[in-house]
């Protein structure tokens, strides 16, 4: 049986290299897009553009999550050595934000014997690292050296003395007379020593520090607490630590402490 029918060819595709709306790159244009000049123009724009995406990051980790700070003075020996370079996490308090004085939410509020590192009321352009021992509502007292807080002497095995045979006094301690509690400030005297003093209460939104090294420690004991809004962070690790002596050229490269590399401050 013959079959009949129309056959329609099939319908050819129109393809075209470059779009008939765009414009052709003439070869004169072409040149001057490769032409040396033109060339680092846009290499130059392009690692600036880089550079100031880095520095932008840089700065913004730098003020809300993590700083690096340098361990100055042997206040926290036992734990933190001079020379030591420390990452502090600016973010676990609630960092700051620059020039507002209004700070992120917290992950936590600091708790005792955190080690802080924390603005000085005396002068809040330096920096402190010290131990958190006094909480807000907190009573706290020192018997021969002793940490007392709330009646109870505290184990403290991160403590080291320099100079056990020693009780100085000074007129920095009597800034505590405010703060005694009812009963020691009905006493008509009152005689604060490095190693013998208080109970004196914390005050809400306050904070009261020592150094780890208690016989060579500027901290609370003489200036007083640290308010809540100087608190700047928590150390997280030792990244970097050298034995300082100035009769050494580059100390800082042939005197590193490989062992503290990486350390975590606790």
């Amino acid at each position: 049986m013959l079959l009949t029918g129309r056959c329609d060819e099939p319908k050819s595709l129109h393809v075209t290299d470059t779009p008939t709306d765009s414009p052709l790159v003439t070869p004169d244009e072409e040149r001057r897009r490769r032409h040396p000049a033109v060339v680092l123009v846009r290499t130059t724009f392009e690692w600036a553009k880089s550079l100031s995406l880095a520095l932008l990051l840089f700065l913004v980790v730098r003020a809300f999550v993590v700083e690096a700070f340098k361990i100055p003075s042997g206040s926290m020996e036992g734990t933190l050595l001079v020379g030591d370079f420390l990452l502090v996490n600016k973010f676990v308090y609630g960092a700051e934000v620059p020039g507002t004085g209004r700070r992120l939410p917290a992950l936590r509020q600091p708790a005792y014997r955190d080690v802080m590192v924390f603005q000085w009321p005396e002068d809040p352009t330096k920096n402190f690292v010290k131990r958190l021992v006094g909480l807000p509502g907190d009573t706290l007292a020192m018997d021969d050296g002793v940490l007392m807080r709330n009646g109870q002497p505290q184990p403290e095995p991160y403590v080291t003395h320099s100079e056990p045979g020693t009780d100085p006094v000074t007129e920095e301690f009597h800034w505590q007379r405010d703060f005694l509690v009812r009963f020691a400030a009905a006493q008509r005297s009152y005689h604060p020593s490095r190693n013998n003093w208080g109970p004196i209460v914390v005050p809400p939104r306050r904070y009261f520090v020592l150094g780890d090294n208690r016989d060579n420690s500027l901290d609370s004991r003489y200036w007083g607490f640290v308010p809540d809004s100087l608190v700047r962070g928590s150390p997280l690790v030792v990244y970097y630590s050298f034995d300082p002596d100035s009769a050494m050229n580059f100390d800082w490269i042939r005197r590193v402490r490989w062992r503290r590399l990486g350390e975590r401050v606790r």
